[in-house]
């Protein structure tokens, strides 16, 4: 069985399979149940981010919630990965603000957190709810935010001293005020003085929970190489930040976030941790390989904040402290064809295996909801346990074998399954 929130899902763990299958779509599961007096909601499973956030703006200009900044994801998947976004350095991730959840079991039984125990409810906070069962609803708290927040996106290219400015920004990002994320979107596009014809492109794109004036002061103090002024800030609020982040028109009427139909492309992601900053002469490196193998792109999420505060087994989210940022290998392409996914997908393989000695090592670390089952599938069979450890590891560390602990007790005879599942503890 596969279960279905959004449709947004690398890999597609939760709509094909090489076995047969049947889909548990949660498309019409989609109510929004918002108390501004607890600060809280319950939301169903296959609402979708947009969804929430334009609920949320309709009741207050102040409130918002730690999730991702693309608004056509599903909640339950999204939610149950440990989704993040550019508000995770101020207050985590969505795991980190669940506080209850509508959950069946595989007898059918609907719970609640206190029904279901600490330790199931744990495992549905980070470890994918599809190895548990089917998750129906979360109840989140909602957190604070300034009527005004500031946005900027500002390009460089290797000739407007790129590679200096990234430098600068490595050794800094995780250690800016909690209320400012700074992102990277790095990617190859055409040059007319460089020899080939091709330059990197790096996009600092950013949220900060404050007004223009105090963010052009803390990115002039710590960054001073980006050369930020206040004519390349937006202040604006934050559900049309949310249109910012996702390249829509910022005065565009909110409720294009009710649009459920997500641009469709073909693609292929990888992830990675960084724990040290990368030498600049290996950044110089770093991309000439990807004017080699352009057009795979990466993206860089800065770590520290609240990110670093929140203890490692407090949820099966395990990539805490000592984290600089996240690496998302990407390559997106619309032409059909197997030839064509197996070039885009080697590209994005060949640069995740030159970036091996920049990035987490025993085990080479990866984020769950950017799912890769280059990183190990599982048959289901007898060898369970042990295929599932080879992923499991990388996803979830020292978590691991307490998820597979609950998994057994919860499900024992793993009715709910996948290519990369939570394995039982073998017989």
């Amino acid at each position: 069985m596969k279960i279905r929130s959004g449709g947004h899902d690398y890999d597609g763990l939760s709509y094909v399979a090489t076995v047969p299958f049947f889909v548990l779509d949660m498309f019409n599961l989609r109510s929004i149940d918002i108390d501004m007096e607890t600060e809280t909601v319950w939301v169903q499973s296959g609402a979708i981010l947009g969804e929430l956030y334009y609920r949320i703006s309709e009741l207050s200009k102040t409130h918002g919630f730690p999730a991702g900044v693309c608004p056509t994801v599903g909640v339950g998947g999204h939610f149950t990965g440990g989704g993040y976004g550019n508000m995770m350095r101020k207050y985590g991730l969505t795991v980190d603000n669940i506080v209850d959840a509508y959950f069946i079991d595989v007898n059918g039984r609907i719970h609640d957190r206190k029904s279901m125990g600490e330790d199931l409810f744990w495992a549905i906070r980070g470890g994918g709810a599809a190895s548990f069962g089917v998750v129906l609803a979360y109840k989140i708290k909602l957190v604070h935010v300034p009527e005004i927040v500031t946005v900027f996106r500002v390009e460089k290219t290797l000739e407007d001293n790129a590679t200096d400015i990234v430098d600068q920004w490595q050794h800094v990002a995780s250690k800016l005020p909690k209320e400012l994320f700074v992102r990277l979107v790095i990617d190859v596009v055409n040059s007319s003085t460089r020899t080939g014809g091709s330059t990197v492109r790096v996009s600092f794109i950013s949220l900060f929970l404050g007004d223009s004036k105090t963010l052009v002061s803390i990115m002039n103090e710590n960054l001073p190489l980006l050369g930020l002024s206040q004519s390349d800030c937006i202040e604006t609020s934050w559900i049309r930040s949310v249109l910012f982040w996702t390249n829509i028109t910022i005065d565009s009427p909110t409720d294009v976030l009710l649009n459920r139909t997500p641009s469709l492309s073909y693609l292929k992601r990888k992830s990675d941790y960084v724990k040290q900053p990368i030498p600049k002469t290996a950044l110089e490196g770093i991309w000439e390989k990807m004017i080699e193998l352009q057009p795979a792109q990466m993206i860089f999420n800065p770590y520290g904040g609240r990110m670093a505060e929140i203890a490692s087994t407090a949820t099966p989210f395990p990539h805490r402290a000592g984290n600089l940022w996240k690496i998302q290998y990407l390559a997106n392409w619309n032409q059909g064809g197997a030839e064509t996914a197996q070039r885009y997908i080697e590209l994005t393989r060949k640069l995740h295996r030159y970036m091996t000695p920049f990035v987490s090592k025993n085990p080479r670390e990866a984020f769950l909801n950017y799912r890769d089952i280059d990183l190990g599938v599982n048959h289901n069979d007898r060898g369970s346990y042990l295929e599932g450890r080879v992923y499991g590891i990388k996803y979830f560390k020292g978590n691991f074998n307490r998820l597979v602990h609950i998994k057994t007790k919860v499900d024992p005879t793993n009715f709910f399954r996948n290519e990369q599942s939570i394995p039982t503890l073998p017989h």
